[in-house]
């Protein structure tokens, strides 16, 4: 089989291309849709375009039909790629095109086995290895089975939430890899802001779980809808609050409202986290996908 790379730095262009393979999977799309349709809305406002590498590629067939689908747009170290379902003979294509545009191919995230197959052919290519640091699950939720309710209530964010917000949303990724039982890498993951808080609070996207005294344990965030499809995170409870039940009502509830806005909710995680996996599972969420990150060396 003959395939054609079609790469572009304009989102909007992509989608249109995509699109109608986008939403024929969206809740294994929703990565990738969610970040092409938010950048073609910044780019549409004016909003100044990243320094850093930005770039998506749809693969199409002999007869011009989309069947696989990357992009580049992570705004964190290493930048790394991020790879959806796609034949393995244009995983291989996809990563040779990369090497030979003479563009560095560090990392390659996402559905297994195609990320798999980007990844050892770059590094084939490169004279390294790859090497896998992290292995994720995509799940989606059809119905909640209610849990436990803690005391309290969740309740949407709002500015005067900001500043711990954005101190949660920064300590996720560490608090993530403690639980997983792996090495925090300072430097990678991603970057959260000011701008990127208000931005989120503004759209209602972050709930907080707040205690009858008043007291604030826990964050629930979401993404906007993608082509039907909302995902859920990050999910942080702080340490000194964990285990009282308090993710689990949560995210209950946060499925719960997207549901009844005629979305369906997803979520990733860690596949070395015993304990998120255990939760989401036992309030409806089932496997849709195993994905991976790897790393080139």
């Amino acid at each position: 089989m003959t395939y054609r790379l079609s790469f572009t730095e304009d989102p909007a262009e992509f989608l249109a291309v995509a699109g109608e393979h986008l939403a024929a999977e969206p809740v294994l799309n929703t990565v990738l849709a969610t970040v092409a349709t938010r950048a073609a809305a910044e780019d549409a406002s004016g909003t100044p375009r990243p320094d850093h590498p930005r770039w998506w590629v749809s693969v199409l067939d002999a007869d011009e039909r989309v069947v696989g689908v990357a992009m580049r747009t992570a705004p964190f170290q290493p930048y790394p790629l991020y790879v959806l379902p796609m034949p393995d003979e244009a995983a291989r294509l996809l990563a040779a095109a990369l090497v030979d545009r003479g563009e560095d191919v560090p990392a390659s995230n996402g559905a297994l086995p195609a990320a798999r197959v980007v990844a050892d052919e770059a590094a084939r290519r490169a004279g390294g290895t790859a090497e896998v640091t992290e292995h994720m699950r995509l799940f989606e939720l059809e119905e909640v089975v209610e849990p436990p309710v803690p005391p309290g209530r969740l309740r949407v964010a709002t500015g005067d939430d900001a500043g711990l917000c954005l101190e949660w949303y920064q300590a996720f990724e560490a608090a993530a890899s403690e639980q997983a039982g792996r090495p925090h890498r300072v430097g990678f993951g991603e970057h959260f802001d000011e701008a990127f808080i208000e931005g989120r609070i503004a759209e209602q996207r972050i709930h907080l779980w707040e205690t009858p005294g008043g007291d604030v344990v826990h964050l629930t965030g979401a993404n906007v809808p993608a082509y039907g499809v909302v995902r859920v995170g990050p999910v942080y409870t702080p340490k000194e609050h964990r285990g009282l039940g308090y993710a689990s009502a949560a995210v209950a509830e946060v499925s719960r409202q997207v549901l009844a806005t005629g979305n369906r909710p997803c979520l990733f995680t860690d596949q070395a986290n015993p304990t998120s996996n255990r939760i989401y599972q036992a309030i409806g969420y089932e496997a849709v996908v195993d994905m991976a990150n790897h790393v080139i060396r």
